[in-house]
């Protein structure tokens, strides 16, 4: 690990004023991610900012029956808050489904979010990688691609979002607050916060330099059966091969969000209206377009059976 100076800050102003007056610095909370990146040196930060101070790990809730969840709140107390349970039963879910107890303790809500992507390739510095080196080549495009994307690809990145809680909060409609390097805030519509690769895979969400996340947003609680159902390679500590997170009412209407086959949470709100007629139906609208490898084209009829065992799990016809 680089040499890098380290501070604590005690409010969101001085945060972003850390950042933006320091090149090379970045935001640290839990570090679950970060800092893994930092022993491989894929992640080469010349300055770490301490949020853990700040005061943002409360859940409240909104005027209009939502919820507003502190950007520090940890994993473990977001998936066992008894109103994230009752109303938002698909977003305690997913959380359960992602990574260990020990590391749900420690990750934050916003680091969640910014997670990045667990392509083999993007790990092995030896190895080209367009996200982690402009330019240089992406390894996985005739390499083992098997966890890799199917949707929204470009022939710069094929890999994938990791964060299960992600796909939760994209079925849910959630919005991310945040504070820009001016002191202004900002609200961001989980549709927009994360963005495909195209021509720059190195830019994966919508924030800019030195903006800071302080919440994510609930709205009020949608009706239906809340489902996260997720296929891996192994039952626990494994990332996601297909999943699908849905609310799905009992005439068959509802929500579908699916993580591991893109590089954000991939949801395609024209499809929902499929969903009355079928998983087949369902799969065939969402995933127009997919682009396949040899290694990972299982993808598209696991995405169609995972999507009929939500239904199934939602109590309505498959």
């Amino acid at each position: 690990m680089r040499a890098f100076s380290y501070e604590r800050v005690d409010s969101p102003a001085a945060a972003v004023a850390a950042v933006k007056g320091t090149p090379g610095a970045r935001f640290i909370a839990g570090g679950t991610n970060l800092l893994d990146l930092m022993k491989l040196e894929v992640e080469t930060p010349t300055h770490l900012v301490d949020v853990n101070g700040l005061g943002l790990d409360r859940i409240e809730a909104n005027e209009d029956g939502g919820l507003r969840i502190g950007a520090l709140v940890r994993n473990t107390d977001l998936a066992s808050d008894a109103r994230i349970r009752r109303d938002y039963g698909v977003l305690s879910r997913a959380l359960l489904a992602g990574a260990s107890g020990q590391l749900r303790n420690k990750a934050t809500t916003a680091g969640n979010l910014l997670q990045r992507t667990r392509c083999p390739y993007f790990y092995d510095t030896d190895q080209p990688c367009n996200k982690r080196v402009p330019g240089s080549g992406c390894s996985a495009l005739e390499g083992y691609s098997r966890q890799h994307a199917i949707m929204g690809t470009s022939d710069a990145c094929i890999a994938t979002h990791p964060s299960d809680m992600a796909v939760a909060m994209r079925v849910l409609d959630a919005t991310v607050e945040t504070v820009q390097p001016d002191g202004s805030g900002r609200r961001i519509p989980i549709a927009d916060f994360h963005v495909l690769p195209g021509d720059t895979p190195q830019v994966e969400t919508t924030l800019r330099q030195g903006e800071l996340i302080t919440a994510v947003t609930l709205p009020p609680p949608v009706g239906g059966a809340h489902v996260y159902r997720k296929v891996r390679d192994r039952a626990s500590y494994a990332f996601a091969l297909v999943s699908v997170a849905a609310i799905v009412r009992r005439d068959g209407s509802g929500r579908l969000a699916l993580g591991g086959i893109a590089h954000k949470p991939w949801r395609v709100e024209a499809a929902e209206a499929e969903l009355p007629r079928g998983a087949a139906a369902t799969a065939a609208r969402l995933l127009e377009g997919a682009r396949t490898t040899s290694h990972n084209a299982f993808k598209v009829p696991l995405a169609e059976r995972t999507i009929a065992a939500a239904l199934i799990d939602a109590g309505v016809e498959a």
